[in-house]
């Protein structure tokens, strides 16, 4: 079967969509999906700009659950709608995550990096002075500390997320490369009972491969890993379900038969 569920999705209660939550709904209905999990963006402490005003990355959870629940009921014959946040996570920011997710009825976290110790790695700054390799490698060592310092968290989204924004973006990178971190944070997450998330988002931005990487999907799998989710980080509606053959394909060579859906932070296996 395909994959008929995208929980990776925002919507304008992200800082960064200007997409109305109808829009995307009527969109993935068109593509015959049966699940759609909304996970808009909440990242405590991320850094002012002039781009980035202060709270443009916080979402107002009780106006986004308002017209969440409003279009749930709309289209309840037609799709399963599903309550989701992408909780931006950093070691300063443990109990306002903590606090934020006590006081919402998630069905589903993503725990994402979109910064590492305090910068953002989309911005030129973060490779100033360094190798590729090297800046590479602390983010991966973030994570490593947010995967062992936080649990208010499902899966870990697009978790190589720092090679859409390197200078060489993906062209000389590989898992084989920093196996030694990745193969630390794959276990620990196992061992947390956490999944990953395949993000197909990358793809459109002209990386060679789904975030993370095949090889590290099938590291996860050959690790015992079982929990994995399918998310297009579409923000607008024409890329909702984008590449999402490429992930079942993907899915099939690593030698899973299932993919994950969350409710009620409750694992739900979907058949490939």
């Amino acid at each position: 079967m395909p994959i008929l569920s995208d929980c990776h999705i925002h919507t304008m209660h992200s800082g960064d969509s200007k997409t109305p939550m109808e829009e995307m709904i009527l969109q993935g209905i068109s593509q015959g999906l049966t699940t759609m999990c909304f996970t808009e963006h909440n990242d405590f402490q991320f850094p002012i700009t002039d781009l980035d005003p202060k709270g443009k990355f916080e979402c107002n959870a009780e106006l986004y659950f308002k017209e969440f629940c409003e279009y749930k009921n709309k289209y309840s014959d037609k799709i399963q709608l599903l309550f989701g946040i992408e909780l931006g996570l950093q070691l300063s920011a443990i109990n306002q995550n903590k606090l934020y997710v006590r006081k919402n009825d998630f069905d589903f976290i993503i725990g994402s990096s979109h910064l590492c110790n305090g910068i953002d790695p989309s911005c030129s700054d973060f490779y100033k002075g360094r190798s590729e390799e090297e800046a590479y490698r602390e983010y991966f060592e973030s994570i490593l500390e947010n995967v062992k310092s936080c649990s208010e968290f499902d899966v870990y989204g697009h978790l190589d997320y720092v090679v859409r924004y390197g200078p060489n973006a993906d062209e000389s990178y590989s898992y084989a490369k920093y196996q030694d971190i990745l193969d630390k944070i794959l276990s620990l997450l196992i061992t947390k009972g956490k999944g990953l998330e395949i993000n197909t988002g990358g793809m459109k931005r002209g990386m060679r491969d789904l975030h993370p990487c095949k090889d590290i999907v099938k590291r996860y799998k050959k690790l015992g890993g079982e929990i994995i989710t399918v998310g297009s980080d579409a923000h607008i509606a024409n890329d909702i379900a984008a590449y999402f053959s490429r992930a079942e394909e993907v899915l099939s060579d690593c030698g899973f038969k299932y993919y994950t859906v969350f409710e009620r932070r409750t694992p739900i296996f979907k058949k490939l």
